[in-house]
């Protein structure tokens, strides 16, 4: 009963929240009852079986909150964000990464044959870009926007159809996450990091607005990653191979469901940048690379850009950190019917998706206030072996190389 009134007590704080941005009251009736339904134990959370679930005749009202009602998506985005931080606390670990989402037919805003990781192959889907916010406390996704190929933006009469607005052009998965990256860390999200997967990461404009906002990254690269300095160009693969074997740190970067998560990891400082840093540099940039116990032939590559004092130890917390987002995809889907959306237009997805997260943020800050959240990003204090390798200030530093730079430059920094 009682666990029973703080999730009653939670509830009501937060509809009291976002109240304001559904102006008629029958509005902010229908989104109570919305969210209930997503968090409540359908089988599924389709229209008529939330209707159902409500006590509606026919699902009639949810269509209408979903398509035809006049309220503001992001208005409530920015609410559901803004109450993350405040349960989640500062100085957590920004996340970016697409989900996909399987759709027959071709009405669907956004639908086309792609590649998406929820199926592992090429389908029928749509894809949304996200970004969650991970602290100690727990995690949740606090942004998305609705990825649209050319086929869709070079077709305006099929945008229109799909309540697509006019001024919605042709933006690639890496433009629509700097969009949000500004979004997250302008309006005062207190990230102190910012971790992506390689398709984000081996874009130098994204890592470059990073510096900008003056937050740390680690980011994972492709082994063809090239890194440029004034003494060459050099594959990030080569530079790591070149490290000695005692440069190597066995560290955890997190726990996950069967305990700590340990990899071998190098990581080496590089020079200063004349022209973006100041003299002297508030921050290093890096190269990374985590090697696995069982086969170490398997290596996964990064760049990471952080402030002087820190270790590598720190970094590979951060790297660690970027499973979050997948877990609350899997949360998310699982108990807030992320997906099980049957919205065909723009404006639907976005307010379903909203809410979802909505849904998904209340479990997450339940969970924090009664101490049960998983551990979040960069948790686990392991001591981490001091270094020999160039070391410098309690690290190891990439000079310069010795071997030939690859002769070939590359548009990729």
């Amino acid at each position: 009963m009682t666990e029973g009134g703080c999730w009653a007590d939670e509830l009501e704080s937060v509809f009291a929240r976002v109240a304001g941005r559904f102006a008629r009251a029958d509005l902010r009736w229908r989104m109570r009852d919305y969210v209930r339904g997503l968090l409540g134990q359908t089988t599924r959370k389709n229209g008529w079986q939330l209707a159902e679930w409500a006590g509606h005749r026919t699902p009639d009202g949810f269509q209408r909150l979903l398509n035809s009602s006049v309220w503001d998506a992001d208005a409530l985005r920015d609410d559901v964000r803004a109450y993350v931080a405040e349960q989640l606390g500062p100085g957590g670990v920004l996340i970016i990464d697409d989900t996909g989402f399987i759709k027959k037919g071709t009405t669907s805003a956004g639908v086309g044959r792609q590649y998406t990781g929820t199926s592992g192959k090429i389908d029928s889907c749509q894809i949304g870009v996200f970004a969650a916010y991970a602290t100690r406390s727990g995690r949740a996704l606090v942004d998305r926007e609705l990825y649209l190929p050319k086929a869709w933006t070079s077709d305006r009469d099929r945008c229109r159809a799909a309540k697509i607005p006019d001024e919605r052009g042709f933006a690639t998965k890496g433009e629509l996450a700097r969009n949000i990256v500004r979004r997250c860390l302008a309006t005062g999200l207190p990230a102190k990091w910012v971790t992506a997967d390689e398709a984000y990461g081996q874009d130098w404009h994204f890592r470059r607005l990073l510096e900008q906002f003056n937050v740390g990254y680690v980011v994972a690269v492709p082994k063809s990653q090239q890194i440029k300095s004034l003494a060459g160009i050099w594959r990030i693969d080569q530079l790591i191979h070149e490290a000695p074997g005692d440069a190597w740190q066995r560290l955890s970067c997190g726990d996950g469901a069967k305990g700590p998560r340990i990899y071998d990891w190098a990581g080496a400082t590089l020079p200063a940048n004349i022209i973006f840093d100041p003299d002297p540099p508030t921050h290093h940039r890096w190269v990374m690379a985590r090697r696995s116990l069982s086969d170490p032939e398997e290596v996964a590559y990064y760049l990471a850009y952080a402030p002087v004092s820190v270790e590598l130890a720190e970094l590979a917390q951060v790297a660690g950190s970027r499973w979050a987002i997948e877990e609350c995809f899997q949360a998310a889907k699982t108990e807030c019917g992320l997906d099980e959306y049957e919205v065909r237009r723009y404006p639907g997805w976005y307010r379903h998706i909203t809410l979802a997260m909505l849904a998904h943020a209340v479990l997450t800050a339940l969970a924090a206030q009664a101490g049960e959240a998983a551990k979040g990003a960069a948790e686990t204090d392991q001591p981490s072996s001091r270094s020999p390798w160039q070391r410098s200030g309690g690290s190891w530093t990439l000079s310069c190389p010795t071997h030939e730079p690859t002769a070939t430059p590359s548009p990729t920094h």
